[in-house]
């Protein structure tokens, strides 16, 4: 496999928003198949890891979901929408500067408490179990506008979660990936026993 190729040939298939955000790079000396760091709010690009000499082992269709679903979970994380943390996040941020430039050492205190909780609770959404149930179902939802069944997408998902554990040599999934085998084994229908809605970790 001809890495450039390759990259050209993912990038095509991303969605619009994906190749705004992220960026492929090739990485022969990672131990994992693909790659990517939970992004941060001031990172403006995004980096998708990629050992080749590992990728080439997995069929197109697995190929082509696990970077669709890398992508749908860069693109996913939110720092900077519009709810409840945000706001609190904000007024306390405002409230401590408001604070410092009175010298109030306690209301300091109290707005960058506030702040910290309200950014630790955005971290954790960002992080949770349904965040990852999400960027799944995204990834098979942009791979339908790619020619693949909603059913196909799920399989080849399931079959390429399965197949990075062994070319990782891994001794086997850790919860959350096992958490996404069941759910994509609702979607693809090969299972009758879905993932909880309100599920979270």
């Amino acid at each position: 496999m001809e890495p450039n190729a390759e990259i050209r040939r993912l990038l095509d298939l991303m969605p619009a928003s994906g190749r705004m955000l992220t960026k492929i790079v090739s990485k022969p000396e990672q131990a994992k198949v693909i790659d990517a760091t939970f992004p941060l709010p001031w990172n403006s690009e995004r980096p998708i890891y990629i050992n080749f000499d590992l990728w080439r082992r997995l069929t197109k269709p697995q190929r082509d979901l696990l970077l669709l679903r890398t992508v749908s979970w860069l693109t996913g994380v939110k720092w900077f929408k519009p709810d409840i943390y945000q706001g609190v996040a904000i007024a306390g941020l405002l409230g401590a500067f408001v604070e410092s430039a009175q010298a109030d050492a306690v209301g300091v205190v109290v707005a960058g408490g506030l702040t910290t909780l309200a950014m630790l609770r955005i971290w954790r959404t960002n992080r949770s179990q349904q965040t990852e149930l999400n960027a799944d179902e995204a990834a098979i939802r942009v791979a339908q506008r790619r020619g693949y069944s909603e059913a196909e997408a799920a399989e080849h998902l399931l079959s390429a979660i399965e197949a990075v554990a062994k070319i990782e040599k891994r001794s086997g999934l850790d919860f959350t990936e096992l958490i996404r085998s069941q759910n994509l084994r609702a979607i693809a229908g090969l299972s009758s026993v879905p993932v909880p809605e309100d599920f979270d970790n």
